[in-house]
């Protein structure tokens, strides 16, 4: 048998390929949009993708389940439990608790594991060249090592009214009934690592043992005490801000992802037909450079989303195809790179990218507004933003600022003043970069504290020095 890991790190998000080496049949799960990567590793080792699944219907990246298969002609198996208000509405077997999918002599056992959401399936793996025994499970965002997937997003982020207590009680159930049930030795590969929003405390560890969670997660305690209130009460408690965009990504999942096919390589770009449409507000354009590189000047009214590990989740940020449907195009410093960054925008449903430039030469160039943590105090704000998570906030933040964060903040302009300036900070600039040119793209005027929070606590800690 073949277990390969394929993680992002932008999204920390974790997919797999399962093969069976002696039929040379495989089975992707939870596969992302930009599928070349399972394609060659598919190639590679002399195997054809059969099936592709997924363990839910997610909502912090764009499944390429159906891309994948429309590029293969794989079967699609997805969940069929959770009641008529979770199933899927494109074409694919259905899959139930204890459904299998069978490679050669490896068997794939669905699990239905609710709490996250109410189809969440986890996935039994028994390789029965080796034994008869299971010996692996892909829990996807059920069970992640050292913690839990979070049963809140379904209200935080996909229109729902208190979902979460009868989430963490499903959850519970799951834990007590499906995955404490296992042997000890069932190695868990889980959905998501440290970084994403899914959870609150995931650990960068890329495996781990039903017993090790069992032993030394944090929820094992109040399942071997059977403390189930206590248990949703810690469950609970202290989740990170969910990114406004899961809940597009949980409706164009549950429909079905658009399919890309054949994606032409991304053209450069004549800078005069760029300008002239900028001018006719017909394109979009984003700056991939640092924010360093942004504030000695960049295209007006550009978006800043850095090329790197973070392009997916940032671009998500800043850009909302489902209200604004005109092309970006990029600047990057070569086609490579530009390509890279369309994988990556992909991977959340940002697909219209007419092309890329590699200069600002020719184009209207604009300097974002700063301010120092000095000129604070005597400047006249409208608001004072803070972008962080609400975590962070709690944890210290400039007096009479307001937070809301960065991946939220475009769908919560309403709690923006329409006149006057705002002075926003991250912890160290680079989200505050994004959800600034977000803004000044929506229209407000948005001022950069120079240095973010980290700068000004540093300059606060010398004035009372």
């Amino acid at each position: 048998m073949l277990l390969e890991r394929i993680y992002d790190e932008d999204l920390a998000q974790a997919s797999y390929l399962i093969g069976c080496q002696a039929k040379g049949e495989a089975v992707v799960v939870d596969a992302r949009r930009d599928i070349r990567v399972y394609q060659d590793l598919a190639a590679k080792n002399g195997m054809k993708i059969v099936a592709v699944t997924e363990t839910h219907i997610h909502a912090d990246y764009l499944s390429g389940t159906r891309e994948l298969a429309a590029a293969t002609g794989a079967a699609i198996y997805v969940s069929g439990e959770g009641g008529t208000d979770w199933q899927y509405e494109f074409e694919a077997e259905r899959l139930l608790d204890q459904s299998t999918i069978t490679l050669g002599n490896i068997t794939v056992k669905a699990l239905h594991t609710p709490g996250h959401t109410p189809e969440h399936l986890s996935f039994l793996v028994t390789d029965g060249a080796f034994s008869d025994k299971p010996g692996f499970l892909l829990s996807g965002d059920f069970v992640f090592s050292g913690d839990l997937g979070r049963p809140d997003l379904l209200d935080e982020a996909a229109g729902g009214i208190d979902t979460r207590f009868a989430g963490a009680h499903d959850l519970f159930t799951s834990l007590k009934e499906k995955f404490l049930v296992l042997p000890d030795y069932v190695q868990v590969y889980p959905g998501h690592g440290a970084g994403s929003a899914c959870g609150k405390a995931l650990g960068a560890i890329p495996s781990s043992t039903v017993g090790y969670e069992r032993n030394f997660a944090w929820w094992g305690p109040y399942l071997q005490a059977n403390d189930e209130e206590g248990f949703i009460e810690a469950l609970l408690d202290g989740q990170p801000d969910a990114h406004a965009y899961f809940g597009r990504m949980k409706r164009e999942n549950r429909r079905g992802p658009a399919i890309l096919g054949y994606r032409p390589p991304l053209a450069e770009l004549a800078p005069g037909d760029v300008a002239t449409a900028l001018a006719a507000d017909e394109i979009g354009v984003v700056d991939t450079r640092h924010h360093a590189a942004v504030h000695e000047g960049t295209v007006a009214g550009a978006l800043n989303i850095p090329a790197g590990t973070k392009a997916a989740s940032y671009g998500a940020w800043a850009v909302d195809p489902e209200t604004d449907q005109r092309p970006l195009v990029l600047l990057a410093p070569d086609a490579e790179a530009a390509t890279d960054m369309w994988d990556h925008l992909i991977r959340v449903g940002i697909d219209s990218v007419a092309g890329y430039i590699t200069s600002l030469d020719g184009l209207p160039v604009y300097v974002p507004r700063t301010i120092s943590p000095a000129e604070l105090a005597g400047f006249d704000a409208a608001l004072l933003l803070d972008v962080r998570n609400k975590t962070e906030y709690s944890a210290g933040h400039v007096p009479s600022s307001e937070q809301l964060s960065a991946g939220r903040v475009l769908w919560n302009t309403d709690r923006l003043p329409s006149d006057g300036v705002i002075v926003s900070y991250c912890q160290s600039g680079v989200r505050n970069s994004v959800a600034s040119s977000a803004l000044r793209r929506a229209g407000f005027d948005v001022v950069e504290l120079e240095g973010s929070y980290a700068g000004w606590a540093n300059w606060k800690q010398l004035q009372d020095a």
